[in-house]
């Protein structure tokens, strides 16, 4: 159940799976990768919950997601403010989603940050509070909350790692511990849905590449970086693999060196 699995760029060339009818969380939708993957996902024909804590950074997410949604004919987006800090009010989205949708598909949980750069001396361990709570306890909050549900639908559940959570260096310790312990509780998840047709998957890149990144730094080669539409094709087709083949498994989308 632990062993990695290499993603690649063969993904993006695979037919567009249909996920009409299914609902899906997508967690800090208004981050670099959120906004492509509500797009795919409307597409397909899903109903996107794109969540997040603002609605002026929500709002271009769910115009162009809702575009996106259109041309498919079923897919939607709609957006949920929500502070995912606050357990509480997180169990009580996801109840309501469920007991208006009667079911929740998929999280992908996208909530992300950085902060480092300093030894293991050097560096401030308020940086450490800081990417524990963004990263760790955001995921398990919605995991908690969303767990039989998609148990219970036989869906997916996805985070963004990086390799750096295996290879600490001194310098990322604060970000690659973080890092880390959202694997493992991923890796957990997978486990409690190890009888299921549900599966707990954690993506791995060396770093996200943008159109933004790229337009600001035409010469950069950006070597090993993954483009977020990359990312969302990826997240989009683990409905074409049996969950027995994904559950609790590493997908690395980090490009081979030229």
């Amino acid at each position: 159940m632990n062993a990695d699995q290499g993603v690649g760029q063969g993904r993006t060339g695979m037919a567009r799976p249909d996920l009409t009818g299914r609902v899906i969380v997508v967690a800090g939708a208004s981050g670099a990768a959120g906004p492509p993957l509500v797009e795919q996902l409307a597409r397909a024909g899903a109903l996107v919950v794109a969540a997040g804590r603002s609605a002026e950074n929500l709002a271009p997410v769910l115009k162009a997601g809702n575009t996106a949604g259109s041309a498919s004919g079923q897919g939607r987006v709609v957006p949920a403010v929500i502070d995912l800090f606050d357990e509480p009010a997180v169990q009580e989205w996801a109840h309501a989603l469920v007991t208006e949708h009667g079911r929740v598909d998929g999280l992908f949980h996208l909530v992300g940050g950085w902060r480092g750069g300093a030894g293991i001396v050097e560096s401030d361990l308020a940086d450490w509070r800081w990417l524990h709570d963004l990263l760790i306890v955001t995921l398990q909050h919605t995991t908690r909350a969303f767990h039989d549900a998609i148990r219970d639908a036989g869906g997916r559940l996805a985070i963004v790692s990086t390799p750096q959570a295996q290879a600490p260096t001194a310098k990322n310790a604060a970000y690659a511990t973080a890092k880390a312990a959202s694997e493992a509780w991923t890796l957990a998840v997978a486990h409690s849905w190890r009888d299921s047709d549900a599966a707990a998957v954690i993506v791995q890149v060396k770093a996200l590449l943008t159109d933004a990144m790229r337009e600001a730094k035409p010469q950069a080669k950006f070597a090993g970086y993954t483009h977020v539409d990359e990312l969302a094709s990826s997240l989009v087709t683990l409905w074409e693999s049996p969950a027995a083949d994904l559950n609790g498994t590493r997908l690395c989308l980090t490009p081979p060196a030229a």
